[in-house]
């Protein structure tokens, strides 16, 4: 039997990509939900693939939304909570902040499409021991909210690079993506410790040794350059994860589908500049690479079958806002 490997997609919509970057008009809460949700469920369909959707509340929330969203479960796939404004500077919420954000995310998740999550991954790859408590006290199985690797200040820097902020919105977007330490962080899945109960964190997988990432934003975006190198990386990351024992963690995103021809708002975002089918050409053949190595299941049965072994690493939950070296 093949290895085992989870694939998800964060649903981050087009709002809250120009929410991040500080462009003016997100408040209208523009969309691309209606085109990017089918053209995802079409290419998993043709994958035969079952993953993790994580929704935002507030896309959730709106009742034009009800209807695509609510197609993810009727397809077979899970559904997990990504916070309600998807706010990549969760982790300088209030408690109290934090429990509203989540608590508001998963009754609208649940209302639009009849599936309670148990499982979150914060904007931004934004975790604390405050959020992974609250997670815990709510009955989540698991958090998938870490990526470990060195390069989040280098994207921070790119991100500043290419966004016009002033320096309040600056100071608030100050630790986006984490920080050298992040890359000392485990590769495989783990329990945090919380106050009463243990929660199963399960990582966002990077290229072992290295700690690159290779989710497919990152992939496509090493396509523009060389596309028979970019799929190489990717093949040399899974081959990588088999020889470490590692279970990939496999991330998409929306705009990992749709190209600057669907989408001409977001022309700062990596990769924007490639053609929405040349995209979706590309991610099946990863996609495609990934099955062939790894039997691919969504987050929370992974989490079912985690909870049946033994010999996991425990870490208090506070130990994630330390970084300390694993």
């Amino acid at each position: 039997m093949k290895p085992l490997a989870t694939l998800s997609l964060d649903l981050d919509d087009e709002w809250s990509y120009r929410k991040t970057h500080g462009d003016p008009g997100w408040q209208d809460l523009p969309t691309y939900l209606d085109r990017a949700v089918p053209l995802a469920l079409e290419l998993l369909a043709e994958q035969e693939l079952r993953i993790t959707f994580f929704l935002v509340g507030q896309d959730a929330a709106r009742e034009r939304h009800r209807e695509v969203l609510g197609a993810i479960p009727a397809a077979g796939h899970e559904v997990g909570n990504h916070s309600f404004h998807h706010d990549p500077w969760l982790h300088r919420y209030a408690r109290d902040e934090v429990d509203t954000e989540i608590a508001r995310a998963e009754e609208a998740i649940g209302d639009a499409t009849g599936v309670q999550p148990i499982g979150f991954r914060g904007p931004g790859y934004s975790v604390t021991a405050d959020v992974l408590e609250i997670l815990w006290s709510r009955g989540y199985r698991y958090d998938a909210s870490t990526l470990p690797t060195f390069l989040g200040p280098l994207a921070r820097a790119y991100y500043f690079l290419r966004a016009d902020l002033p320096a309040d919105e600056r100071r608030k977007r100050g630790a986006l993506f984490g920080s050298v330490r992040d890359g000392f962080r485990p590769l495989r899945p783990y329990r945090l410790a919380t106050g009463e109960g243990q929660l199963l964190e399960i990582p966002v997988t990077t290229f072992p040794g290295l700690r690159t990432p290779f989710h497919l934003s990152y992939v496509l975006w090493l396509s523009r350059m060389n596309a028979a190198a970019a799929r190489s990386y990717f093949r040399n990351a899974l081959r990588a994860c088999r020889l470490a024992g590692v279970e990939p963690s496999v991330l998409v995103h929306p705009l990992d589908l749709l190209g600057g021809d669907d989408v001409d708002t977001l022309s700062f975002f990596p990769g924007m500049d490639l053609s929405g089918a040349l995209k979706r050409a590309r991610v099946a053949s990863y996609l495609s690479d990934l099955k062939a190595r790894f039997r691919v299941e969504p987050l929370g049965e992974y989490t079912a079958m985690l909870d049946a072994r033994q010999g996991l690493r425990v870490r208090p939950a506070s130990w994630l806002e330390r970084g300390s070296e694993a």
